[in-house]
């Protein structure tokens, strides 16, 4: 704990290393250890099994994860100029942390520990988005997620049907997790500031989670409902069934709906009727 205690401030590192935040990574660095904490604590228990971080950057959200007792933290970086500066943090916490120099879209999170494995991460931006989706399908794996995203994102993960926000993101996610909105940060306590609030949130897989299979199925169906939302069911769903108005009616479902007046169990059942 004292060699975590003893680096520079992270302002010193991102001077020392050149790492001025980049737009092609999507990086905003959250400096402030307080926040940093606040979200290490809501990822509570971390002193067991895997903690997995993405796009650690200079390290702040790293080390509140190790300061607040995360036994083993893989960081996953693709920024090579951020390599040295996590060298630096892996040889002060003492077994701790290992770094995996990747792109997080491309990693296997399974095989990046024992579990229970929990992701938590302020995640870049331009890419938050298609991780996710990508952890969904491996939702089995994962003991849960305390996510930082744009407000909008989280917005869209917990919307309710009948709401301008709700879609094909809503559908997908509730389905195989629980969402809980957690709390908002402000522009101004990033590195450079973005031009939206951002939000932190934790999604629970939920037990008996689908297949990737079985999610394959949803994202086809809620694709085509949800892009053209403005379209009734009968219409928008005509590219995926041969005869969308007899499944419809077979399901209880009313031709003449909107996507936005589904449930999440609704497209469920959809997405069966296509597997069949």
């Amino acid at each position: 704990m004292n060699a975590l205690a003893d680096l520079p401030p992270l302002r010193e590192v991102i001077a020392a290393h050149g790492l001025d935040a980049r737009k092609r990574f999507g990086q905003h660095f959250l400096l402030d250890l307080n926040l940093t904490r606040r979200i290490a604590r809501a990822a509570a228990p971390l002193g067991e099994g895997t903690v997995i971080e993405i796009g650690p950057g200079p390290g702040g959200l790293t080390r509140a994860l190790l300061l607040e007792g995360a036994s083993r933290v893989v960081a996953i970086e693709i920024d090579p100029r951020a390599t040295a500066a996590l060298r630096e943090l892996e040889a002060a916490a003492s077994g701790r942390q290992q770094l995996v120099e990747a792109d997080a879209l491309e990693v296997d999170i399974a095989a990046l520990g024992p579990p229970p494995r929990r992701i938590v991460a302020n995640l870049p931006y331009n890419v938050s988005t298609a991780l996710l989706v990508r952890w969904l399908h491996q939702a089995g794996a994962i003991a849960d997620m305390v996510l930082m995203f744009q407000k909008e994102v989280v917005d869209r993960l917990a919307a309710a049907p009948r709401t301008k926000d709700y879609g094909r993101l809503s559908v997908v996610t509730q389905h195989v997790c629980t969402v809980q909105r957690l709390f908002d940060i402000a522009p101004s306590a990033f590195v450079p500031p973005p031009k939206v609030v951002s939000s932190v949130a934790r999604l629970t897989p939920k037990p008996g989670v689908a297949s990737a299979d079985d999610l394959t199925a949803l994202e086809r169906i809620t694709a085509s409902a949800f892009g053209q939302r403005r379209k009734m069911l009968r219409s928008s769903l005509s590219g995926v069934f041969a005869d969308p108005i007899r499944v419809l009616d077979s399901l209880g479902l009313r031709p003449t709906a909107r996507a936005e007046e589904l449930s999440v169990a609704d497209f469920v059942r959809l997405s069966e009727a296509l597997d069949k």
